[in-house]
C-alpha cells in the first residue's frame, strides 16, 4: 500500500498516525519509493505529514531520504509553514552524510531564516548550522551569514541554535 493511501485511509489521530507510519517506514524503506509521486498528489496537510515522516526516516537513516533531496529542497518555499520546517529538518539530517549535495538548499534556507514563523526560522537555522559544520568548502562563507543572522534574530531560541552551531564550528577550527 502506498504511504499516501495509508494517510488517507487511516482513522488514527495525526500524532498516532505519524508514529505508526514512521515506524513502518523504518522497517520497510521501500515505502518511500513513491514519495515524490505522493508529494505531487497530496493536500497541504498530507504534504506536512509526508515531510515529517521523511524527517523521521532521515534522522535514523540519511540514505533513505537522499533520493528525495530535490523534492525536499523544492518544498522549502512551499506556502505551508509545517512543510517548510520539516523540509529544513530533512536537510539538516542529511548534512553530515551529504554535505555537498545539501548545499544547494542554502539560498532557500537563508530566505526562510527571515520568515515570520519562529519554527520555520528555527528549522532553517538548524539546517544552516548543520551544513556549515560539515561542508568544508563553504564553511567560511556560510559562517559569516550565520553570524549576521544570529545578530538580527530577535527570538532567543532561534538565536541559540545559531550560537550553538557557531560554538561547535569554532571548536572544529581549533
Amino acid at each position: 500500500m502506498r504511504i499516501l493511501d495509508e494517510i488517507r485511509g487511516s482513522d488514527k489521530k495525526p500524532k498516532a498516525l505519524l508514529i505508526y507510519l514512521s515506524e513502518k517506514v523504518k522497517k520497510d524503506k521501500s515505502l518511500l519509493k513513491d514519495f515524490s509521486d505522493c508529494l505531487k498528489n497530496a493536500t497541504t496537510v498530507e504534504k506536512g505529514t509526508l515531510m515529517e515522516i521523511l524527517e523521521y526516516a532521515s534522522k535514523n537513516d540519511p540514505d533513505s531520504a537522499i533520493s528525495h533531496l530535490d523534492e525536499v529542497i523544492n518544498h522549502l518555499n512551499f506556502d505551508a509553514p509545517r512543510v517548510k520546517w520539516e523540509a529544513a529538518r530533512v536537510i539538516a539530517n542529511l548534512s553530515q552524510r551529504y554535505p555537498e549535495k545539501v548545499a544547494k538548499a542554502i539560498d532557500k534556507l537563508l530566505t526562510n531564516a527571515n520568515n515570520k514563523g519562529t519554527v520555520v526560522r528555527w528549522s532553517s537555522a538548524f539546517a544552516l548550522g548543520e551544513i556549515a559544520k560539515y561542508n568544508k568548502k563553504i564553511k567560511t562563507e556560510l559562517v559569516k551569514k550565520i553570524e549576521n543572522l544570529s545578530k538580527k534574530e530577535q527570538n532567543n531560541g532561534v538565536k541559540n541554535v545559531y550560537l550553538k552551531a557557531l560554538k561547535i564550528i569554532n571548536k572544529q577550527n581549533e
